[in-house]
């Protein structure tokens, strides 16, 4: 298992995050894998063809984008761990993978939008980060999409790149990151997607389960740590409410986050006019505010650090064997 290069991503990504000047140039290998989605989701989602040819077509899509994702990020890391520090420059390359920076960046805008510049400011900050109808949110609305969407992202873009980093190194990251932009741009259950997409979403459920269910658990310890939070709480609130969740992966953060903040998220919201129904996770306080961000912030720090420290204490062990 790729604990030393793991290691490395998760402290230089939170660090740095990923530094614009790069970005600029680059761009982000999540835009590279979501221009090759986009080209091959034009040629093989036509409409005019049926559904049983347009899966095979998603199933042949996810095929060609995970060996393209996967087969580079083997060769490099390979040739690179021939080299003395060769396994820190894999963990720099690594850290693009990761999002602990970016994504505290985000959902701590949207509570200094609403500190600063009260509702219409926060609606436009937390557009940024949920495809719920701004307009329809209240203070509430706004704040709750804001802590769903940093529990839901500490699994997806934290918790889960990092289980398969450690598994297969960047092959391992980079598949996974290459799989779950697939799912968020063609795992959609409407007419043009639900048989092109099927693929994506279905693959994209099974790789999160593992690490919705680590996020869940760090996210207990970590209210162990912090006052006013409640570990007991946020354990029972997970096992009652995660089951529930439309997603069968992102429930199981947000529950354990609601129960431990003592607060009530999710329930319906509006996409595009059309009404949907979800149930709450957490039966707790349901008004909310930017304070409740900030306490979230407070608990996602503490529940990442606690991953970073588990991954470095296993790196550091498995170094001093080596040495050994």
């Amino acid at each position: 298992m790729a604990f030393d290069l793991t290691c490395v991503a998760l402290l230089v990504e939170g660090l740095t995050g990923y530094p614009q000047p790069l970005f600029r140039a680059i761009r982000h290998p999540v835009v590279w894998a979501g221009t090759l989605i986009s080209a091959l989701e034009s040629r093989l989602n036509r409409t005019t063809l049926p559904g049983p040819a347009r899966k095979r077509n998603g199933v042949l899509t996810v095929i060609v984008l995970l060996a393209c994702a996967m087969l580079p990020a083997l060769m490099l890391e390979a040739f690179l761990r021939q080299f003395a520090l060769g396994v820190v420059l894999a963990g720099i390359l690594g850290s693009v993978l990761i999002a602990q920076h970016s994504l505290y960046t985000y959902v701590a805008a949207v509570a200094t939008a609403l500190e600063k510049g009260g509702l219409a400011a926060g609606r436009r900050a937390v557009s940024h980060i949920v495809g719920r109808d701004p307009e329809q949110l209240d203070v509430a609305g706004v704040t709750r999409g804001a802590i769903e969407s940093l529990a839901e992202n500490f699994s997806d873009g934290i918790v889960a790149p990092t289980f398969w980093m450690l598994v297969g190194g960047l092959a391992g990251g980079a598949g996974y990151k290459a799989l779950n932009t697939a799912d968020s741009m063609i795992g959609h259950r409407n007419p043009r997607y639900e048989d092109f997409g099927w693929a994506a979403a279905r693959l994209d459920d099974l790789v999160n389960l593992p690490a919705s269910r680590l996020s869940g658990l760090l996210i207990v310890l970590a209210a162990g740590l912090l006052p006013g939070c409640s570990p007991k709480e946020a354990w029972r609130a997970m096992l009652r409410d995660a089951p529930h969740h439309r997603s069968p992966n992102a429930g199981w953060p947000e529950a354990a986050m609601a129960g431990a903040l003592g607060i009530s998220i999710a329930g319906p919201r509006s996409y595009g006019g059309v009404p949907a129904q979800a149930a709450y996770m957490g039966n707790g306080r349901r008004d909310i505010d930017a304070r409740d961000i900030r306490a979230a912030l407070r608990l996602y720090v503490a529940a990442d650090a606690l991953l970073v420290v588990f991954v470095t204490l296993i790196a550091l062990a498995g170094l001093v064997i080596a040495r050994g």
